[in-house]
């Protein structure tokens, strides 16, 4: 007897110990604050957009979270028959899942099961409740889990475990996996089969994404007719029908992982990204998780078009050779359109943004813009002669030969006349020119180290520019001297729809609007006569310069209208071995191993690479009034194409006469000293004796063009006085290149001789 009695006491104590612990801690776990909810419990993926609002990309974590009251009945009776049937009533815990859970702890065995909505919500919603699998995890889960039941409705708890709860195909959340899967942007227009599919996959997502991907659809059949199975038990006069009527899964949308940075979106996207960390200090992760909604200013169309028109010139030239493009809007410095290459998954060198190049002539614009800032006019005259020897530079010549000895500065335009600009250059001041280049967006650094190494080399374009910084440099002289920053994002928006940030909309007075007419003026001679005018609109006033350089190693066509400037730039590199051998790039890339297969590579890395770019010559066809100009008019036809005309302003003509050589003498049949001034509103096709601009042919002009007797005024391609090649302005090709760092690893050198390039 005393035996029993010890024993029943010592149970009771016992119990009431295991009870009193209970109570405890019960009575000492907190009910969690909703600002307790768990670290990425509310992260949403971020959208960028097009300017139009269109999507772009979407980055980061799939959520979309919707309202218990989208949700349909029946998709949320299919959650409540696969995971607790009880829901509806139970205290926010199952005891007989509860015991089937603490069994398999206290055995060893694997922690599983018996986890009812309530307790899976607090789980997956609430910091301090993590994922460990134990007997203490397991007690404060049900802790809170009574007590969320006492605080919140069923509705509200079955509404935040759907919208916490992962589903697979990396979506979190009823709303996003009703896209992933069948493609249902509205979650009310889920059917109660595709909702008894989602809820079978709570069970274990991942699992079913795996076989569901090697096509294996076993596992998944099962567990549908598991669901539909409960779900008619659940409700018979609702669902009792769905197993004979809905016997096997709905069907699901076969493509859900989107490779976002695939072709050229890639390189917008990242575009977006760094200007993004640059202007808010948010970077990638953030963005995966901020839920922000990303505007950009690109057009998708314009984007097109401008990997069309590039594509639609340069599919017969070798691989070496590049080309880039740039749009910009003048009017706010938005970046509407570039080309930096085709595909980013292959190669990530965003060329528009990040190839820095030789300007060679299409720099003359912001000498001219020095010069009538310096109160000099258009009607000065400017030697021609060459070659012309200025302080510290290596004597500069002009590529054509000519009998005259002197140009105005609008024919000094538009026939490219490097020993004029340098003599403009000279006469203002390298360090008005710099500033003018810099108010207009040009990268000052870049300016001041082309001065202090090649001095009025600067004034013919020895300085180095990326495609954007052109289309955006161009634009004082479109919008009347105002320039805007150029920018691809237009504004940022939160998740709680704030505006985190917008684009800034003040600008930088870089000239004067007078100075800005009649420097337009002048550039549209380049297009109506000189050495551009393969680049003309028909009906459309145009404006810009042609630039070509040393040995045909850079040419541009950088032009505008008053609504759009844009710059097509081309430059070749060659992929050579320590020992002079030529590789072929891949993608635009030189490789950096032998072969065909990176991984059977035993003596090169990335860092110590099998080939090193080197630039070399586009070759005699290739030059700013060929290929750029033709790339450029065809991407302009598109970009304008439902534009309004609008015309340039006027022609101001300010400032002084300020002849820095003597006006040339008349022949026999004069022609007037001033340039006859340009329409600026071509009503035909470019002249016929202007090379076709997709046969590279280039033709001699029998007439001097800056001859004042000479009737004929046509230029037939840009090396008509143009355009720095003669003077040395590009980088020794016997150096590695500097503009892809990430292939070549080695700095460039643009050569000190006298100042002057190699």
């Amino acid at each position: 007897m005393p035996n029993w009695k010890i024993v029943i006491f010592g149970a009771t104590v016992l119990v009431a110990g295991v009870f009193g612990m209970i109570t405890v801690g019960y009575a000492v776990t907190p009910l969690p604050a909703q600002a307790q909810s768990q670290d990425g419990v509310d992260d949403r993926a971020s959208v960028i957009t097009y300017a139009n609002g269109k999507t772009l990309a979407v980055l980061g974590v799939r959520r979309k979270p919707v309202t218990y009251a989208q949700i349909p009945r029946p998709v949320q009776d299919a959650v409540i028959a696969a995971e607790n049937s009880s829901f509806r009533e139970d205290s926010g815990i199952s005891f007989s899942g509860l015991a089937r859970s603490l069994w398999s702890t206290l055995s060893g065995q694997q922690v599983q099961g018996g986890s009812t909505i309530t307790q899976q919500m607090a789980r997956n919603y609430y910091d301090g409740l993590s994922q460990e699998r134990s007997v203490e995890r397991k007690l404060k889960e049900i802790f809170v889990a009574i007590k969320v039941n006492k605080s919140l409705s069923k509705d509200v708890i079955l509404e935040q475990y759907l919208n916490t709860i992962y589903f697979g195909r990396g979506a979190y959340g009823i709303g996003a996996a009703a896209e992933v899967f069948f493609n249902v942007r509205d979650v009310s227009k889920l059917t109660p089969e595709q909702g008894a599919y989602l809820a079978g996959r709570i069970q274990n997502p991942s699992a079913f994404d795996e076989a569901e991907a090697a096509g294996r659809m076993t596992a998944t059949e099962e567990r549908y007719a598991y669901v539909i199975g409960q779900m008619a038990k659940l409700d018979p006069a609702a669902y009792g029908s769905l197993p004979s009527k809905s016997p096997t899964s709905p069907k699901r949308i076969k493509k859900w992982r989107k490779d976002y940075y695939k072709g050229i979106n890639g390189y917008m996207i990242t575009a977006v990204l760094n200007e993004l960390k640059a202007k808010t200090g948010l970077d990638l992760e953030d963005v995966e998780k901020g839920g922000y909604r990303i505007r950009s200013t690109f057009d998708k169309r314009l984007m097109e078009a401008a990997k069309a028109a590039v594509n639609q010139h340069t599919r017969t030239v070798p691989d070496e050779i590049t080309a880039t493009l740039a749009s910009v809007d003048p009017r706010n410095g938005r970046v509407s359109a570039f080309y930096g290459g085709d595909d980013y998954t292959t190669d990530q060198w965003n060329d528009a943004f990040m190839s820095q190049k030789q300007a060679a002539s299409a720099f003359k614009p912001y000498v001219l813009a020095a010069w009538l800032t310096q109160g000099y006019s258009l009607r000065s005259f400017l030697p021609a002669s060459s070659p012309l020897k200025l302080e510290g530079t290596t004597p500069i010549a002009n590529d054509h030969p000519s009998k005259a000895t002197s140009v105005d500065v609008i024919s000094a335009t538009a026939h490219s006349v490097n020993t004029a600009f340098a003599k403009m250059g000279e006469k203002v001041g390298l360090d008005h020119v710099i500033d003018i280049a810099a108010r207009a967006g040009l990268n000052r650094g870049n300016l001041e180290s082309a001065r202090d190494r090649h001095r009025y080399l600067i004034t013919i374009g020895s300085g180095q520019v990326t495609t954007v910084e052109q289309a955006g440099g161009y634009s004082i002289f479109a919008n009347a001297g105002k320039h805007y920053d150029n920018h691809v994002i237009i504004d940022v928006t939160s998740k709680d729809r704030r505006r985190f940030y917008a684009e800034k909309t003040t600008f930088v007075h870089a000239v004067t609007p007078e100075v800005a007419a009649d420097a337009t003026y002048a550039l549209q001679a380049v297009v109506t006569q000189g050495t551009g005018r393969n680049a003309a609109l028909p009906g459309r006033p145009v404006a810009g310069k042609t630039g070509t350089n040393n040995e045909n190693k850079e040419a541009w066509f950088v032009g505008f209208t008053p609504q759009v400037s844009t710059a097509v730039g081309m430059f070749r590199q060659e992929c050579r071995t320590k020992s002079g051998k030529v590789v072929r790039p891949r993608y635009e890339n030189c490789p950096w191993y032998r072969g065909k297969d990176p991984a059977k590579e035993k003596t090169y890395t990335p860092d110590k690479p099998y080939t090193l770019p080197y630039e070399v010559p586009l070759g005699a066809a290739f030059e700013g009034a060929t290929y750029p100009a033709a790339i450029w008019r065809t991407f302009m036809t598109e970009a304008t194409k439902n534009q309004p005309v609008e015309q340039f302003p006027p022609r101001a003509d300010i400032g002084n006469t300020q002849d820095l050589a003597p006006k040339p003498t008349p022949s026999a049949t004069p022609t007037p000293s001033a340039t006859p001034v340009p329409t600026g509103t071509p009503t035909s096709e470019p002249s016929t004796d202007a090379p076709d601009v997709d046969d590279p042919a280039i033709d001699d002009t029998e007439c001097d063009p800056l001859d004042p007797g000479c009737q004929d005024d046509t230029e037939s391609n840009d090396t008509g006085l143009d355009d720095t090649r003669s003077d040395n302005t590009g980088p020794d090709d016997t150096r590695p290149d500097d503009t892809r760092p990430d292939e070549a690893g080695l700095p460039g050198d643009e050569g000190t001789d006298g100042g002057q390039p190699h």
